[in-house]
């Protein structure tokens, strides 16, 4: 499995939000399959310690790299720090520069941080890594995301604005990359147990809230399950409940009628 795994995503991958919960599992469970890592995270002296564990637990090399993902250069960045891998994966799994708060009682900066975070940043890195995916034929993208997608929500205004930007982003990269051998996957998330959550005052109810390493297990499993997969199955029930429709056909009726619309304008023109 290890060599089928390595075999269809290539020897890189990116990591973009991996210091810590799910990001730091996917880390742990991408090496134990063979991959070497970028990792990406802000916190420097977590980050150097977890490509450290990784490299040493797993025998793979782990290349750290400290940036903020809302640096306006973020693509130039990774860019530059990646230069010379050939990455077949891509995981964005960035968290949320703020949460629960009233709309009105957030400053525009710290809406417009939640924007860069949540959509700039993986449309950015997605745009810069997809195009050698294409041409190779192989590769995978997954933008991690929340359940808060399903719908706007009082104290919840941007932060569920932008999960349901990931959500149509990765949708609509599945439609285009899907022909080319690009898998292309959203993941929403329920409550899940990480140290972002405990430093929040949560405690800790395995009735209600998944564990990273379950989370970050289920995501790597199903990268090939796009347009869009829930994690736990709790979830996946109280998603389709909103989403009626399978987003898989859903999604492919609508490229259906994109495509056929835009080639009628094509003839017109």
């Amino acid at each position: 499995m290890t060599e089928d795994f390595r075999q269809k995503y290539g020897r890189w991958a990116v990591i973009a939000g991996a210091s810590e919960g799910v990001g730091a599992s996917l880390a742990g469970q991408l090496a134990e399959r063979g991959l070497d890592l970028v990792l990406i995270a802000r916190n420097e002296s977590k980050l150097e310690e977890l490509a450290a564990t990784v490299s040493e637990r797993h025998g793979v090399e782990v290349r750290p790299v400290v940036l903020d993902l809302t640096v306006p250069d973020i693509s130039d960045r990774v860019a530059e720090a990646t230069v010379d891998l050939e990455v077949g994966l891509l995981i964005y799994n960035a968290g949320a520069a703020n949460r629960t708060t009233e709309f009105l009682d957030d400053t525009f900066e710290e809406s417009l941080q939640q924007i860069r975070l949540a959509c700039i940043g993986p449309v950015a890195l997605a745009r810069h890594f997809a195009p050698a995916m294409k041409d190779r034929g192989r590769g995978g993208i997954v933008l991690v995301g929340s359940l808060a997608c399903l719908a706007g929500s009082s104290l919840l205004a941007v932060y569920s604005a932008v999960k349901a930007f990931n959500v149509n982003l990765a949708e609509g990269l599945w439609a285009e990359l899907r022909p080319h051998g690009v898998d292309v996957c959203c993941t929403p998330l329920g409550m899940t147990w990480t140290e972002a959550l405990e430093r929040m005052g949560y405690a800790y109810d395995p009735d209600t809230v998944m564990l990273s390493e379950d989370v970050a297990r289920e995501i790597i499993d199903n990268i090939g399950n796009g347009p869009t997969y829930p994690v736990g199955e709790r979830n996946r029930i109280m998603a389709s409940m909103v989403w009626t429709a399978d987003r898989r056909t859903l999604v492919e009726l609508m490229s259906a009628a994109s495509t056929d619309s835009a080639t009628k304008h094509a003839g017109a023109s």
